[in-house]
């Protein structure tokens, strides 16, 4: 028995929806999805034949939102608007539709959805003219590190409760972080850009652990180059297959180890794209089963 678990941020479901996003979760039938950036109203989110929603849309119109599609209703749904975070330096995000967290009902699991700040450079790094942005001096740098450091300490506490409770623990979502230079395609000029910044990664290494959390997309994978799951509209990057890997799934130990397959639903051409990212797959032995043999 196996279960699947996908991350996906969709840059506005209804435009997903348009482009094919129900034909896609009708045909690859997953378990879980974890959404990100949903960009709509409560009432525009609409249903999902087969699937019970979970979703905090935020307050920032056409901005951010979360959501996690279960086969059945949670057993327990928290948001930082129901259950504000505890870790000092979040509250200015908690009504910014950023987190969202499930139990799920049918197996030991919290699944967890994140879509991490986009960030910017440090002010003493912006050149204009040299920017695709207006330099902001730094502020956009400034608030997505607010965030990481006070986000590490939310973590390692839902991470526990989960674990005291009997449940294994999952991070899904778009962290805005390429961790490795396996996560990207051209990654000595990425150095300089947000989102592969040394800050950036450390922080990556810090969440992580043996006895934390474990990119299961790594572990499974392998120290190769790939799989990709964001390119830029712009160009020939899909095409060519230029492009990030920030879309993740961390899992505590336990959990991590039952990873058995990696896929990135990246599509065969640029029409068939439902987002700038790609569905990142990843299946799971159940944690009701044991390990046979």
């Amino acid at each position: 028995m196996s279960f699947t678990v996908v991350s996906f941020n969709v840059n506005g479901i209804r435009a997903a929806r348009r482009r094919g996003f129900d034909r896609w979760l009708a045909e690859r039938s997953p378990d879980i999805v974890a959404i990100q950036e949903l960009r709509c109203r409560m009432p525009d989110l609409g249903d999902f034949p087969g699937y019970s929603v979970a979703a905090d849309v935020g307050s920032l119109a056409g901005r951010n939102g979360v959501a996690v599609l279960t086969r059945l209703s949670p057993a327990a749904v928290r948001t930082w608007v129901t259950d504000p975070p505890r870790a000092r330096g979040l509250g200015e995000f908690a009504t910014h539709g950023r987190y969202i967290e499930v139990d799920l009902a049918d197996r030991p699991v919290t699944i967890a959805c994140l879509y991490l700040p986009k960030g910017g450079l440090p002010g003493d790094r912006q050149r204009p003219g040299a920017m695709r942005d207006a330099p902001d001096g730094g502020a956009k740098y400034a608030r997505k590190q607010r965030f990481l450091t006070a986000f590490a300490r939310e973590l390692d506490r839902s991470r526990l409760a989960a674990l005291r409770a009997g449940r294994e623990f999952l991070l899904a979502g778009d962290l805005n972080i390429a961790h490795t230079q396996h996560d990207v395609t051209n990654w000595r000029a990425a150095r300089t850009m947000d989102g592969f910044l040394p800050e950036d990664r450390a922080w990556f290494d810090s969440i992580l652990g043996t006895r934390r959390l474990v990119d299961v997309v790594r572990q499974v994978y392998g120290e190769r180059p790939g799989p990709l799951t964001w390119w830029s509209w712009a160009g020939q990057s899909f095409t060519k297959d230029v492009g990030w890997r920030v879309d993740h799934q961390l899992a505590t130990p336990g959990l991590a180890r039952r990873a058995i397959d990696v896929v990135v639903d990246k599509g065969l051409s640029p029409a068939d794209r439902l987002s700038d990212h790609a569905p990142l797959v990843v299946t799971y032995r159940d944690p009701n089963q044991r390990r046979s043999g």
